[in-house]
């Protein structure tokens, strides 16, 4: 969708006083519910696998506020900040890495918190020790990536609680600082201390998060920040011939599903001192020759500030910095607008990847005087659209060649390197292919920067996957924490040009009687990232069915199909598309996965099924049916680049492997259908 721009405005201040600025919500010492109340009870080891508590709410406290016409997400009592710490350090900042190796142990018995575990005092010395960033997965699991090995054994197979430990030498000028502990990932959720002060509670294995220390925060000393992991069990017993699954209602997913749930703190994990005064976050939309800009400011300070605000656009965008006013009350966030004229800024395009770099700079005095804080961001000048049963970049149509992709890799799981990155994405390159769908959870921001920087585009999922109705509805009417992962991920993604669209949920349950408790939990989700997406860019998930009854609501229709596999006959895919459009002929369709499966050297007739053969013809078939119809079919997204891990109750004789991928999971060695792929060719040329 494009952007609402006003061409004739060239600069908007939002003047933050009593009306557009909302004060910094209180924030409690403990992660539980404001009444104290517990909604799930942890169970000894010994009765069987744990279950993690949960407050009457999402423990994070997520929530979006109106400021001054621009509404902002908090978090934890502040704003949810911009997480580019991992790879930019601001020059008003000081920041300390995390990413080192850790103190570490296993809390089998869940008894670390009531034995002080958390506490300054504590002794570790006899503990383990771990790299931060990693999975513990794959600390002791002798051949997790093979095929062959023996499954349920190792420390992939450790659930319930694990504790870690770190100190850091807090410098004495931190004391005029606002500080935070960021966290890009830890799986499944994680509670925090510093110094045996709880700050906060986080739950969502792949959105970063990133708690404040006010309060706990003792300059000039060296401390100790104590995090304890989470992870529910996905069986009883792994071994078992028909394994019961775990399930938590409140957890998102609530049970099994078919990805490795990578337990830890699998990404980089950082200190950041900011000003008082500082831009917590930076939202930019670029089109139309114009950059319409955002700058939450948030001010922890005592008194009030009254300063200013300068945005550079950026080299190359022809657009010259513009200074606003920047008024923002003690203890409270505002929001500063600007919009201005991008004449010269290129267009971004797959086939053109332009990115610029816009600046803020908050200034007390006047604007050419020293610099309080600055942040930067990211963006791309685009304008995306959907219309007339198509979707349209730089008003031509788009056709996606995708791929679902699942981030992990034999030797690290989900704690990837920078080279894995370039490696495992850089197929994408290879196959032609323009289009990842990151099922079913947030990646790692390098994917987003890498993606902008190549010119991939991005469809980004959330870990609502095969949730029931049950979980449905106390997600929408009590819990929360669907709509707490859809507000972040449209927060923390909204710069990057390559993101074109936002998942909703995969393979849901579907209730009867015209599904009155999925059409609310998908209004609730949806109405979370259009309410902070200044470029209103399209909704869609990957359905379960081609008759979902919800269809409606989707910007544009995304269904899951597997005929000649699952069910039905290979041909039956584009009677299903020219039915689906039918019924809903403005829309542009996206088939969000297709495939079948092959085992890596298996040879023979392409009707036989587990051949390469077989999987190959499989994809031709689907992509014809689906070219075929490019008019008002958006794209073919192919289940998936590569072999990947899962604990489902199935390919327990492959160790765990799932072998639909284009290439193998360890090896990473191309299958028949990988040169197919690449020979695919797109409608239209591109």
């Amino acid at each position: 969708m494009t952007p609402s721009i006003h061409p004739s405005r060239r600069t908007v201040v939002t003047a933050l006083g009593a009306v557009a600025a909302v004060a910094l919500p209180a924030w409690p010492q403990t992660a539980r519910a404001a009444d104290g109340t517990a909604v799930a009870v942890a169970t000894a080891a010994a009765n069987g696998p744990v279950l993690d508590t949960h407050p009457a709410t999402e423990p994070s406290g997520t929530h979006v506020r109106d400021v001054g016409g621009t509404n902002v997400v908090f978090q934890y009592g502040t704003v949810l900040p911009a997480f580019d710490g991992w790879r930019t350090h601001e020059p008003t900042r000081d920041y300390v890495s995390l990413d080192k190796r850790w103190r570490f142990r296993f809390d089998p018995a869940d008894q670390g918190a009531d034995e002080g575990w958390q506490s300054r005092h504590h002794d570790d010395r006899a503990w383990d020790l771990i790299d931060v960033p990693a999975a513990w997965d794959l600390l002791n699991t002798p051949g997790f990536g093979s095929e062959t090995a023996p499954f349920a054994q190792g420390t992939a197979f450790t659930d319930g609680y694990a504790w870690y430990r770190t100190t850091v030498d807090v410098p004495a000028s931190w004391r005029a600082r606002h500080v935070r502990i960021a966290f890009l990932a830890a799986g499944y959720s994680a509670e925090v201390w510093l110094d045996g002060v709880h700050l906060g509670k986080h739950e969502g294995a792949n959105s970063p998060f990133a708690l404040p220390v006010a309060g706990a925060l003792r300059p000039g000393t060296r401390q100790t920040i104590a995090v304890r992991v989470f992870r529910r069990a996905s069986y009883t017993d792994y071994t078992a011939s028909n394994p019961q699954p775990v399930t938590d209602d409140h957890e998102i997913p609530y049970k099994p599903v078919d990805y490795w749930p990578y337990a830890g703190l699998t990404r980089s994990a950082w200190i950041e001192a900011v000003p008082q005064v500082t831009v917590a976050k930076l939202l930019v939309a670029a089109a139309n020759g114009r950059l319409e800009a955002s700058a939450v400011v948030e001010n922890h300070g005592t008194s009030d500030f009254d300063g200013w605000l300068t945005l550079d656009p950026g080299r190359k965008s022809g657009g010259r910095p513009a200074v606003v006013p920047a008024r923002i009350a003690a203890r409270s966030a505002g929001v500063v607008r600007v919009s201005v004229p991008v004449p010269r800024a290129p267009r971004w395009s797959p086939a053109a990847p332009h990115t610029l770099t816009a600046r803020a700079t908050l200034s007390a005095t006047r604007p050419s005087g020293p610099r309080l804080d600055t942040l930067s961001t990211r963006y791309g000048v685009r304008e995306l659209t959907v219309a007339d049963a198509q979707l349209r970049l730089n008003e031509e149509p788009l056709f996606l060649k995708g791929l679902n992709w699942h981030e992990e890799t034999a030797a690290h799981g989900r704690a990837m390197t920078p080279a894995e990155y370039d490696r495992e994405l850089g197929h994408f390159k290879i196959l032609g292919a323009n289009f990842i769908r990151n099922c079913v959870y947030n990646r790692h921001p390098y994917v987003y920067d890498w993606a902008d920087e190549h010119g991939v585009l991005v469809m980004d999922d959330i870990d609502t996957m095969w949730l029931n109705t049950a979980q449905e509805k106390l997600q929408t009417e009590r819990y929360g924490l669907a709509r707490a992962l859809a507000l972040t991920m449209a927060w923390n993604q909204h710069n990057h040009p390559s993101v074109i669209l936002w998942g909703l949920q995969n393979e849901s349950e579907i209730d009867a009687a015209g599904a009155p408790v999925y059409r609310a939990w998908l209004a609730d989700l949806k109405a979370a990232v259009k309410a902070v997406d200044l470029t209103a860019r399209p909704v869609t998930w990957a359905s379960n069915t081609s008759n979902d009854p919800a269809f409606d609501l989707a910007d544009v229709i995304g269904f899951n199909e597997y005929f000649g596999y699952f069910y039905g006959k290979d041909s039956d895919l584009g009677p299903t598309l020219d039915a689906v459009h039918a019924k809903y002929p403005d829309k542009p369709i996206l088939i969000t996965e297709n495939g079948t499966w092959a085992v890596a050297g298996t040879h023979g007739p392409d009707t036989t099924q587990g051949t390469e053969e077989w999987q190959a013809a499989s994809f031709s078939v689907h992509w014809a049916q689906v070219t075929a119809r490019s008019a008002f079919v958006a794209g073919f997204t192919y289940w998936v680049l590569k072999d990947y891990k899962e604990r489902a109750g199935y390919n327990q004789d492959y160790n765990g492997i799932s072998v639909m991928g284009l290439l193998t999971f360890a090896e990473e060695r191309p299958k028949l259908v990988y040169d197919v792929f690449r020979k695919a060719a797109v409608p239209g040329g591109e």
